[in-house]
């Protein structure tokens, strides 16, 4: 879920940014199916989010969240550093948050051939609706309301999140502001590698 921080991972590269949003959307081999800078972008995806489940900082997050959430844990750790990376954009980025939206939105457009179906589906919710509303609270509630209802195919507590994410917000976004820097060098290191 946490699709804005892999779109600020790409570095506004355009086959990288699509391959890296399709990641969660793509399965098993990718045996020349897409352009080498779309592949790289879906392997890039999958090194990040196996980098972050292993993070300290990202698991410290998650214990930080009550059992009663359960592996959804993980997905609302995911949504909270989004939402953590999009209240302090300035401090990451010099291209404005509007505008990356706008760039991300018309390069994916330009590549819908590529795209899986159901990714193609939630594009225009997640650059009309959720990616905007990330930087608040209630932003990241409605989110998560409308991902409890829609999204995930079976009955789960992901609607209270919000809660969590307001009791514990201060420790969680110390544990973001270490734990982006590591995912940052990560994810350079892993891009240079691949060039």
């Amino acid at each position: 879920m946490n699709f804005l921080t892999h779109l600020f991972l790409s570095g506004g590269a355009t086959e990288l940014l699509v391959g890296n949003l399709m990641g969660d959307f793509v399965k098993g081999r990718l045996d020349g199916r897409f352009p080498p800078g779309i592949a790289q972008g879906i392997l890039l995806h999958r090194e990040i989010d196996s980098f972050s489940v292993q993070n300290q900082y990202f698991l410290r997050s998650k214990r930080r969240l009550d059992q009663s959430f359960g592996h959804y844990r993980g997905v609302l750790v995911d949504l909270f550093y989004d939402h953590f990376l999009a209240a302090n954009w300035k401090d990451y980025s010099d291209v404005p948050y509007s505008v990356l939206l706008s760039d991300a939105w018309r390069v994916l457009r330009e590549h819908k051939e590529f795209l899986p179906d159901k990714l193609q589906h939630i594009m225009p919710f997640m650059f009309r609706d959720w990616l905007p509303s990330y930087g608040t609270v209630d932003g990241i509630s409605v989110t998560l309301s409308r991902m409890s209802r829609f999204r995930l195919k079976r009955a789960n507590p992901i609607w209270k999140g919000a809660d969590a994410l307001s009791s514990h917000y201060e420790e969680l976004f110390r544990d973001f502001q270490k734990f982006l820097p590591e995912l940052i060098e990560f994810s350079e290191i892993r891009v240079a590698h691949r060039r």
